[in-house]
């Protein structure tokens, strides 16, 4: 029997580590290691998010008014997966899934029922959306001028991030090469137009969710990051200002050390590919990331033992460093998490934010023989997988040889191998486990929303100027085929009331479909 002690991507772990003498590097400084501020949460605190996103804009808006009345400083928007791929709740394809995995969004209309009585120049907004992120942000800007905000002081994110969609999590539509340019085209307009808006945030999460390990989940994320890099340099970008608007979406796990060293390591090395590629700036190198807590560590089984998973992950996240943090609800295992689970998610941030001590030191593991030690070896072995990515040709050549998803699959694969053999203990399900019924309150989403949404979208079509909005279209989809930048166009589609699915629709007679 094998009795070393291995972390969960497989590094050995030894009983005790010698003390070193490595330089001490100062907080806030290249390659910011120890963080990206020299104070951290001394000067301010994370934003705590609260992922949250069910049925129609006006249930969802009522539950963000709950979680901003509980202390949220920041909204986090799910959307339901036809508002992902790109249909409208009257598509066929879109039936039985509207209002499921978060809000369906058809139109700016309901983008204004979301936000009703919530001033966007007052929060902060991220939006987990990619194929459609460039219309979703369309969306949110139109609402924003409706409310008079100055676009130059709105301030969120959206996810954007296409590559991870086809190495992981499957909710892309077009192919890689338009794709790519759509991004760019955000990059490019929001670096004018709304300058203190997170054009991507590069989510190493869904790769995690989809098996990989902590250093996969690394270095994928950071490959794909230099990719979108490359990409806008190409585009004749300048590095030192649209990299500034690049953030990241980790995952964090149960491994307590192994996660803190991952996202101190993941600073270290964005600030050499950064660097490498031409940064100058101190904010082009600096890595800023939001953390959710994993849900794949979530089980259905002793539900309460997920509200101390979620504790030591929360705990993974800020004494890493995280710039804002999500906490899943103990009950997400088995639904949309009900209002009781979000507010103690949140409460657990704010425990940990005011009554723990950790936020007081910067970077509070820094020093530790162990983590220092550790936060190398995450880093060696994260590079070596990104100079493989490299000799393939970059992200997208690694994606299309299909070389990123066979290792997560195989991560996956003896992961769940280990839980099953009985090696990887999880508490209450392969060990330590009681005979129990259910009693924890289930959330749930009824099928009429569909119905709901379908009679919105026929008033909106009935209401709205149908001859402007196909015109619209019409030019929309004629500069797809060249290549000015796309972003006005889709806002004068979506200020016409043109629906989500028929922009997408527009861009999907231009550039296909992945796959088919």
């Amino acid at each position: 029997m094998d009795t070393t002690h291995k972390t969960d991507s497989g590094i050995e772990i030894k009983s005790t580590y010698p003390a070193n003498d490595k330089k001490a590097e100062a907080p806030g400084q290249f390659p910011y290691t120890r963080g990206v501020q020299a104070d951290m949460y001394r000067g301010k605190l994370w934003t705590m998010r609260q992922y949250a996103g069910f049925s129609t804009a006006e249930e969802s808006n009522k539950r963000y008014k709950y979680l901003l009345a509980n202390g949220t400083t920041g909204l986090s928007v799910a959307f339901d997966l036809p508002t992902q791929i790109g249909y409208d709740s009257d598509h066929e394809l879109s039936d039985g899934e509207v209002g499921k995995a978060g809000v369906a969004i058809d139109s700016l209309r309901d983008m204004e029922v979301l936000f009703d009585g919530i001033r966007l120049q007052d929060i902060t907004t991220s939006m987990t959306i990619n194929s459609t992120a460039a219309i979703l942000l369309a969306m949110y800007i139109a609402l924003a001028r409706k409310q008079g905000a100055d676009l130059k002081k709105i301030s969120g994110t959206i996810q954007n991030d296409i590559l991870k969609e086809y190495a992981a999590r499957g909710t892309y539509i077009y192919p890689p090469k338009p794709s790519m340019r759509l991004i760019t085209d955000v990059f490019e307009y929001c670096s004018k137009e709304v300058p203190k808006w997170n054009t991507i945030s590069v989510s190493g999460y869904h790769i995690r969710e989809a098996g990989s390990t902590a250093v996969q989940e690394l270095a994928f994320t950071l490959a794909n990051g230099k990719s979108y890099l490359q990409a806008a340099i190409a585009k004749g970008l300048d590095i030192n200002v649209f990299a500034t608007r690049i953030s990241f979406f980790f995952n964090a796990h149960n491994n307590l050390f192994e996660e803190v060293a991952k996202f101190r390591a993941a600073r270290r090395m964005w600030a050499q590919i950064t660097k490498e590629l031409g940064a100058t700036e101190p904010k082009a190198q600096m890595l800023r990331f939001h953390t959710q807590t994993g849900g794949s560590t979530l089980t259905a089984k002793q539900p309460q033992n997920n509200i101390v998973r979620v504790t030591l992950q929360a705990l993974a996240a800020v004494m890493g460093g995280t710039q804002s943090l999500h906490t899943n609800g103990f009950d997400e295992a088995l639904s949309i998490p009900t209002e009781h689970a979000a507010r103690l998610a949140l409460r657990t941030q704010q425990v940990i934010a005011f009554e723990s001590g950790v936020p007081d030191a910067v970077d509070p593991l820094g020093g530790s023989y162990f983590v220092e030690a550790l936060t190398d070896e995450v880093e060696q072995a994260a590079w070596e997988y990104i100079r493989k990515i490299d000799e393939l040709g970059g992200s997208v050549a690694a994606i299309e040889e299909g070389y990123i998803q066979q290792a997560i699959a195989e991560s996956a694969y003896r992961y769940q191998g280990d839980i099953e053999k009985g090696e990887k203990v999880i508490v209450g399900v392969n060990k330590f486990t009681v005979e129990e019924e259910l009693k924890e309150e289930i959330f749930s989403v009824d099928d009429s929303i569909r119905a709901i949404q379908i009679k919105k979208i026929d008033q909106l079509r009935a209401e709205r100027n149908a001859d402007d909005v196909a015109a619209k279209l019409r030019r929309l989809e004629s500069a797809a085929h060249g290549d000015q930048n796309l972003m006005p166009l889709i806002i004068d589609c979506v200020e016409a009331y043109a629906t989500l699915g028929e922009i997408a629709d527009a861009f999907r007679r231009v550039f296909g479909e992945f796959g088919k």
